[in-house]
């Protein structure tokens, strides 16, 4: 798979523990970052109620959606706890302070 990166802005525009949403062409992209500046990137969308999984509580490697408490690994996109379901994960890179998704993946995992 061909990787086309998007830039979408500086590491210190979302805060440790926070998100961002990104709109593109195949839907929300949630990107988060931890208390340990890993960045992630997943679909933007709960499979529960569509709930925003950006404006979720990040904790750990996870984030809370906001509207019934699923809780998703931002590693995996797997539905963690009793819960069964996933999000699309999507490949980030972050080099000299600049986060990257990937587009290629992004138009693949809306085929």
């Amino acid at each position: 798979m061909k990787m086309d990166w998007l830039d979408i802005g500086i590491l210190d525009d979302i805060p440790q523990r926070g998100a961002r949403c990104v709109k593109t062409p195949n839907g929300r992209i949630g990107v988060f970052r931890t208390h340990d500046d890993r960045v992630f990137a997943i679909e933007d969308h709960c499979p529960h109620k569509g709930g925003p999984l950006s404006q979720g509580i990040v904790h750990g490697a996870s984030v809370t959606c906001p509207l019934h408490s699923w809780v998703f690994s931002l590693e995996t996109g797997k539905a963690l706890g009793a819960d069964e379901g996933s999000v699309k994960t999507i490949p980030v890179r972050v080099e000299a302070g600049r986060i990257a998704i990937s587009l290629g993946a992004m138009l693949q995992a809306a085929e």
